[in-house]
């Protein structure tokens, strides 16, 4: 009989494109992840993969194959996580996706605590201000920020998220403080780091600005130091600037208009029916840590 472990070596190749990757999500070495598929294919005598210097790809066996084994994994994998949805025990590894800044702030300094009421627990914390891709990372859940569209995956709302517009005292008394939407024409606002419009409630619905200011960058954290140092008005969570809100470091500006609400803090993770002991716990926790009153927000 075919080895088991080949079989989930084999599907994760596939779901991540590349044997290194692949590796990196089951802690194997890339040469370690090729000889298993080679025992596979010797053991089947034909080949799955297709394999260049550049990219992996399934032969016409090899797809049939793959089809054919995600209902077995998948079964294997549901039976194991009601047994340990049952032993209400974290084990294992807990491989996390979440953005940068708010996985350093909010989720980094609470995981000791944790930790220490799961001993037999390892969490793999991956931080990005991409969308990683939960099944094909290897990942057990992301913590995302955004309005949620993806229907394969389940979503839970950990918290809601207040976006508002902001600038630093200085830069108000240097170029005074706007009373409309229109007259942030004659201000310097900071594009986000991905460039997004601002998407904002206002009194008779949503408005759109899109911001043109001095400054680009892919790092949301340039974008946070630059609007404190006095650059000009940004768009920013309260997560992100709650604290220098409350020093006065920062002042909200227009406070009738603030993000959609429709964006959410969530827990995403793929639809399966029976769910990890490990998974269901830290969502808990998290779900528990921040709320619908979020302490940055109190």
């Amino acid at each position: 009989m075919t080895n088991l472990g080949d079989l989930e070596i084999f599907s994760r190749v596939v779901d991540t494109g590349s044997m290194s990757a692949a590796g990196r999500t089951l802690g194997l070495s890339p040469a370690v992840v090729s000889k298993r598929i080679k025992r596979l294919e010797e053991r089947l005598g034909t080949r799955l993969l297709q394999r260049t210097t550049r990219q992996i790809s399934l032969t016409e066996a090899g797809q049939g194959f793959y089809e054919r084994i995600l209902g077995i994994l998948a079964g294997i994998e549901e039976a194991e996580a009601f047994v340990s949805g049952r032993s209400g025990t974290a084990r294992g590894t807990l491989r996390v996706s979440a953005p940068t800044s708010f996985g350093r702030m909010h989720i980094a300094p609470h995981l000791k605590a944790f930790l220490s009421a799961h001993p037999d627990l390892t969490i793999n914390l991956v931080l990005s201000d991409e969308f990683s891709d939960i099944v094909g990372g290897g990942f057990d859940l992301a913590v995302r920020i955004g309005e949620l569209s993806d229907s394969s995956l389940v979503a839970r709302r950990l918290a809601p998220v207040r976006r508002v517009l902001c600038a630093a005292p200085d830069y108000l008394k240097q170029h005074g403080t706007p009373e409309t939407m229109e007259d942030l024409s004659r201000h310097v606002c900071l594009p986000p780091h991905n460039q997004d419009i601002w998407r904002l409630d206002g009194p008779s619905g949503i408005v759109t600005w899109r911001p043109d200011g001095p400054l680009v960058t892919n790092s949301s954290e340039v974008i946070r130091e630059a609007v404190i140092a006095g650059m000009g008005i940004a768009l920013r969570s309260t997560w992100d600037i709650g604290q220098e809100l409350k020093e006065g470091k920062l002042v909200q500006v227009l406070p009738a208009f603030e993000s959609s609400k429709s964006v959410t803090l969530s827990a995403v993770y793929p639809s399966r029916q029976f769910l990890p002991a490990k998974v269901r716990m830290f969502i808990d926790y998290l779900a528990d840590l921040y709320g619908p009153a979020p302490y940055w927000d109190r």
